[in-house]
């Protein structure tokens, strides 16, 4: 028999448990939203329609978050199925070892992974983004406004019943460099506008140096230190530009040149970027792990054990994530150094457990 026959039958296998471990997933992942956006609406008294759209819309990017989970839990399943009903050994009859297995697992899920951090991150971005617009119209922070493009920094604030549209040409650390702040009343007059060499913003007071103030009767004065009072501080300002999942690779590409030009840190948006492009290589290994995890566990009948050890072993390739990633947003390390380690030290696993299991 043609060995492309079983090829496309390990293929088409292995799709079937990913999209129903998908499906599973994308089931949950909607029910446990909604009750958070019901939670977050009960308040307007509005339509169930609201909460049960923008779930819909902030469920794909929830899925994108936990896909590498969902390769491996989706391996297991397969290896599984395929060892109870003694598929295993007849494939290795027909000359499929279980190293040839893991292989054709690796590269479906090295081109799936490749879909996956282009055409489906692409647009769940794009719906976290509507998502996010949509749930900010109820927010009570919707009349602090904050951006970075070519220009610099831009806040729109709102403070004691006037207006301040404030612009900035650097944000490092917690201060702002050149800055100039329009004051404006209810109507949009401009009231007075005041430049400073520098602000800094690390509490909702900010201390501006070397101040000049222009009145729009003519008249200015010039202050060395002015305490200027914002719904801002640098912990709110960052929270704000937080959020990379509402973006599209192009979009971050650019963000990321703004932010260099603003001075201000890149690192968590060059971390997210390494993290898409190398999607397709942790799901694959991910895979890997959980077809090894199978192998060596298939004398174990109960389907309830090996999932619990492979959610298990999630939980700690997560946190194990988890750390370098700390080590690489302080500083610590180089971001790309962080992002790498992880799948270096998964891949030697991978190579370790291929070898014994091929033993088999």
């Amino acid at each position: 028999m043609n060995l492309k026959i079983y090829q496309s039958y390990i293929l088409k296998s292995f799709l079937y448990y990913f999209f129903i471990v998908s499906i599973i997933f994308l089931i949950l992942g909607f029910f446990l939203n909604i009750l958070e956006e019901i939670t977050f609406f009960e308040p307007y008294n509005l339509n169930i329609l609201y909460p049960l759209f923008l779930t819909f819309l902030n469920t794909p990017s929830l899925l994108y978050e936990i896909f590498p989970f969902i390769f491996l839990i989706s391996s297991q399943i397969f290896i599984f199925y395929f060892y109870e009903k003694d598929e295993l050994n007849l494939l290795k009859v027909t000359g499929i070892n279980n190293f040839s297995l893991i292989k054709l697992i690796a590269l479906t899920s090295l081109l799936m992974g490749v879909l996956i951090s282009t055409v489906f991150y692409t647009f769940s971005a794009e719906f976290k983004y509507n998502y996010l617009s949509i749930k900010n119209k109820f927010s009570n922070d919707n009349k602090y406004l904050a951006a970075i493009n070519n220009n610099g920094l831009w806040i729109k604030d709102q403070y004691e019943g006037n207006i301040y549209i404030i612009n900035a040409d650097e944000y490092k650390n917690e201060n702002l460099k050149n800055v100039t702040i329009n004051k404006l009343n209810k109507d949009f007059d401009i009231l007075n506008f005041i430049t400073a060499d520098q602000a800094n913003i690390e509490t909702y007071n900010w201390e501006l140096n070397k101040v000049k103030i222009f009145y729009k009767d003519g008249k200015s004065e010039s202050l060395e230190k002015l305490i200027f009072k914002s719904n801002f501080n640098k912990n709110k300002l960052d929270s704000i530009f937080s959020n990379l999942n509402s973006l599209n690779i192009l979009q971050l590409i650019e963000l990321s040149k703004d932010y260099k030009k603003l001075g201000y840190s890149n690192i968590e948006i060059k971390a997210h970027l390494y993290k898409l492009f190398l999607l397709p290589v942790y799901v694959s290994i991910m895979a890997v792990i959980g077809s090894i995890l199978m192998l060596y566990l298939n004398y174990f009948n109960s389907k309830l054990f090996n999932i619990s050890i492979g959610i298990m072993t999630s939980v700690i390739i997560y946190y194990i994530n988890h750390f370098f990633s700390l080590l690489g947003t302080t500083e610590k390390t180089s971001v790309l150094l962080s992002v790498s380690i992880p799948l270096i030290i998964l891949t030697m696993f991978c190579f370790i457990g291929i070898v014994k299991i091929n033993e088999k």
